[in-house]
């Protein structure tokens, strides 16, 4: 086996990412403090076609240095828009009936692993929280349901973007 030349891989350019079809699938970010985190998040989401990302609240938004570092030009081809509200975005959301999933740990959130298959005739939201208060509890309460990522080591969470890689992965298989 030979490892692959970035130009041997065949990647589509920005104007053909915006112009293909999109999974299903909307991120919405309620204060994420960290820039990294954000930049990791719009490299996932580019990777598995995300139609849009919401940045909301604390969320810093592109153009940003620190973000860039680790989006490598994902900014540019995924698309997004900041609203300063989360709740107010998943009530709009909801109205347009945008199915809505929080990622957090509670009482009665559905295991990931326990996911099959993912309705693809529907848009489905996923929320993912501040890294230290996690997803508010009032977006919580008016989300449809909420999944939690199953562990079993003596850490009580994963970082957020590795969670939103997990957890985007998981709904792009299930929606395709």
């Amino acid at each position: 086996m030979k490892k692959l030349k970035n130009s041997e891989l065949n990647r589509i350019d920005v104007k053909s990412f915006k112009s293909i079809k999109k999974t299903p699938l909307i991120v919405v970010l309620d204060n994420i403090r960290s820039l990294n985190n954000i930049g990791s998040i719009f490299r996932t989401c580019d990777a598995f076609l995300v139609s849009k990302i919401y940045l909301c609240g604390i969320t810093a938004k592109p153009p940003n240095r620190k973000i860039n570092k680790t989006a490598l030009g994902s900014t540019d081809s995924v698309e997004w828009e900041y609203f300063k509200s989360t709740i107010k975005l998943i009530e709009k959301l909801k109205s347009e009936g945008v199915k809505i999933w929080s990622i957090e740990q509670v009482e009665r959130a559905q295991k990931l692993n326990g996911i099959e298959k993912i309705n693809s005739k529907v848009m489905h939201a996923i929320v993912f929280g501040n890294e230290i208060k996690g997803v508010d509890q009032k977006i919580i309460d008016i989300s449809e349901n909420t999944i939690e990522i199953d562990q079993y080591g003596t850490k009580h969470s994963l970082n957020v973007s590795v969670a939103a890689g997990i957890v985007i992965w998981k709904f792009y298989n299930s929606l395709h």
